[in-house]
């Protein structure tokens, strides 16, 4: 499956401003973004903490952006119903952190959520098969995860490819988003390889400006 509409533009919340969240989220919003990527940390998964759920409920009520949680947390089957309590759209949790991939993918669905699954860039695509046919989206992770700003690992690229050869092959329905050094830099690659959501954070936030940034990526094409 292809998809003809534009490419999904998602800053990361957690190149925000923490001290000024609500003022950070409204800016992703009025410079064009469509979703609001929120990465949750645990300092286990990942070596650092962000915030939980009481964040988001929090910002729920003040922005109508689509709220794609990314759950970088040991046994997210804990966790997932205080996210969806939470307001969150959809739930993206790692393949490396839970056993029970498809059981957790049923309960986001149960939950009218779309359902995600994510990779760290030393998991081979391929290990993802027995879920692709049932996600919404897999995340690519371009960087190893844990910290935001870091450069995009190169052979990323090759793995965005495998992963629209297997959606063209099978029919799948998954979107392709990729998190980790997306900038004004690598956009081009990223899209060119196929990205159907680009999560950007610190190039959106520390952008002189932020709403041409964000015409300039959600203009990019992707292979065909």
């Amino acid at each position: 499956m292809e998809f003809a509409d534009p490419i999904i533009a998602a800053p990361s919340l957690l190149a925000a401003d923490f001290a000024r969240l609500a003022e950070e989220v409204a800016k992703v919003r009025s410079s064009g973004g469509d979703w609001l990527h929120l990465d949750v940390m645990d300092g286990h998964f990942v070596p650092n903490l962000t915030f939980g759920p009481l964040v988001i409920s929090q910002l729920r009520p003040h922005s109508d952006l689509v709220f794609d949680v990314h759950l970088m947390v040991e046994r997210p089957g804990d966790l997932l119903d205080e996210y969806l309590a939470a307001g969150a759209d959809t739930i993206t949790f790692h393949w490396e952190a839970e056993v029970h991939h498809h059981r957790l993918i049923q309960r986001i669905k149960a939950a009218k959520k779309l359902a995600g699954i994510a990779l760290v860039p030393s998991t081979p695509v391929d290990a993802l098969t027995a879920v692709l046919p049932y996600v919404d989206q897999v995340l690519v992770m371009s960087v190893n995860p844990g910290f935001g700003g870091q450069s995009y690992i190169p052979a990323s690229t090759d793995r965005i490819r495998r992963l629209v050869e297997l959606r063209k092959k099978h029919g799948w329905g998954y979107r392709i988003s990729v998190d980790g050094g997306v900038n004004s830099g690598t956009m081009v690659e990223v899209a060119g390889a196929g990205a159907d959501i680009l999560v950007t954070g610190s190039a959106f936030f520390g952008a002189p400006d932020p709403a041409e940034y964000l015409r300039r990526l959600k203009s990019l094409r992707r292979s065909p």
